[in-house]
């Protein structure tokens, strides 16, 4: 099996749960409130370590209660927690509200994570063999994560980029990549193209195939997810579920879908598993106590 690095955020979410989310200068009185680990990197290697397969997490924290539960929390999961770096910046935090519908509003405190550099990745990096599998997403730098992108792909890396929170990526980043895997929102802000259905994500592939990224997969909620490659292009349904909270539900989706590459899978297969994975994840509460168990995946 292949190794799979995670480069990314780490943050502790508060979570308040109400019956709709507040307009500007509304306060809605909510009922519960959580704190849990969160941060699209910790989220996906979380992910993959409760997929079973060993995953290398190098992220930021402070020096800080926070920082010391998150490393501690990954080291009890398995996690190789060796590059995580203590930054002097308080730890990031995420404040989320959720509503009887399962939508979400979320606002973050990026701290440690917006000082994580290629320096402090460059170990994580140095242990890339070929074929190994590099996931990346955008809580950190983008001249970080478009760096770290060049120097795996570089090492023969499968790099792997879940681009959210959306923003734009450079073409010669987009270049390097073995995958993407933009939500319907992330794909239009990296194409131009409005994503509305499976003949629009189409076109939002193509264009990214075109700018360089050797396979595109497009999350499109309870529609499922297409994938493009090689010119083809079909859609991997979802599974129907009574969702309550959909907060790490695309995060659950990319590790679930390395871990299923590094085992062997095929894309297709890796995209049902991963499928599964998250379908389970939106009908609890909460980030990375959402995160199902191989058993769970496998028994669904």
């Amino acid at each position: 099996m292949k190794k799979i690095i995670v480069i990314g955020s780490s943050n502790t979410d508060m979570v308040v749960r109400s019956e709709h989310l507040p307009r500007p200068g509304e306060t809605v009185l909510g009922g519960g409130f959580m704190m849990v680990g969160g941060g699209k990197g910790a989220n996906q290697a979380v992910a993959v370590a409760r997929m079973g397969h060993p995953v290398l997490f190098a992220a930021a924290v402070g020096k800080d209660i926070f920082g010391d539960e998150a490393v501690a929390r990954y080291k009890h999961l398995g996690i190789d927690t060796s590059y995580i770096i203590h930054k002097d910046t308080p730890s990031g935090v995420a404040l989320i509200m959720v509503d009887a519908a399962a939508q979400n509003s979320i606002s973050v405190a990026l701290g440690a994570n917006n000082e994580l550099s290629l320096e402090d990745v460059m170990p994580a990096l140095d242990t890339i063999e070929e074929g190994d599998i590099v996931l990346l997403q955008l809580e950190i730098p983008m001249a970080t994560v478009e760096a770290c992108i060049g120097v795996a792909a570089a090492k023969g890396a499968r790099v792997i980029l879940n681009p959210a929170p959306a923003a734009k990526v450079s073409e010669a980043a987009l270049s390097k990549l073995y995958l993407i895997t933009p939500n319907q929102t992330e794909a239009e802000i990296l194409t131009g193209v409005e994503v509305k259905n499976e003949t629009t994500a189409r076109l939002a592939a193509e264009e990214l195939c075109r700018l360089g990224v050797k396979k595109v997969v497009i999350t499109l909620g309870s529609e499922g997810a297409l994938l493009y490659e090689d010119g083809k292009s079909e859609v991997i349904p979802a599974h129907k579920v009574d969702a309550v909270d959909t907060t790490a539900a695309g995060d659950v989706y990319n590790g679930a879908l390395c871990a299923a590459l590094a085992e062997g899978m095929s894309l297709r297969e890796a995209l049902r598993f991963a499928t599964k994975a998250s379908a389970i994840s939106v009908t609890r509460v909460g980030a990375q106590p959402s995160i199902p168990s191989r058993e769970e995946v496998d028994n669904f």
